[in-house]
């Protein structure tokens, strides 16, 4: 009977340590899917694939939220009857162990919460950018103020070419010079 812990990420800019954290030390195994979109099913996810693969009867898999389990509610549900039909215990922090009946029925109610709640989100965000992009007509600003819709620029590429190549200056010397990231000195270098 191992303990097994399973974490996930979205984007390569995150990390599971927090994951880690949470569910704490002691696990027989653990698996990770790193950068891999929640919009992926958890039987498609290469960290998850390996775990499904590997958990045996009686293992209990420790993970730190529902929604690390799959893409929407009913991934959800059918990862946690997988995991189930395989006599695996799932330990969900602050829901501790789920199991049949109850543990289905809690399982069900907060996936069909939390796609709800992203749905929710979604909405607002797509709110917030039409009324930008209206003040932005109107205004030349957008209701926060922003000169446009999304990232400001990270510096001048112009500028920052041009003083590239007035001083030699390496990628990395033109990094400090402006503060900006390997990826966009290149880019406005280019060419």
């Amino acid at each position: 009977m191992n303990r097994i812990a399973y974490y996930r990420v979205s984007t390569g800019g995150q990390s599971i340590e927090a994951q880690r954290q949470v569910l704490g030390d002691g696990f027989d195994k653990e698996f990770a899917d790193e950068g891999i979109s929640g919009a992926t099913m958890a039987a498609d996810r290469p960290g998850f694939g390996k775990l499904l693969s590997y958990v045996r009867e009686g293992d209990t898999l420790y993970v730190a939220a529902l929604d690390r389990l799959g893409r929407d509610a009913l991934d959800v549900q059918a990862t946690v009857r997988r995991l189930l039909d395989m006599g695996v215990t799932l330990d969900v922090r602050g829901l501790g162990a789920i199991g049949r009946g109850v543990g289905e029925l809690i399982v069900a109610v907060l996936a069909q919460i939390a796609d709800m709640e992203r749905s929710r989100i979604k909405e607002r965000c797509d709110a917030g950018r039409e009324a930008a992009k209206v003040a932005l007509q109107a205004t030349g600003r957008t209701h926060r103020g922003k000169e446009g819709l999304g990232r400001p620029k990270a510096g001048d590429a112009a500028q920052v070419a041009a003083w590239r190549k007035e001083n030699a200056a390496s990628i990395s010397q033109t990094m400090a010079q402006f503060g900006i990231s390997r990826a966009t000195v290149a880019r406005y270098c280019a060419g």
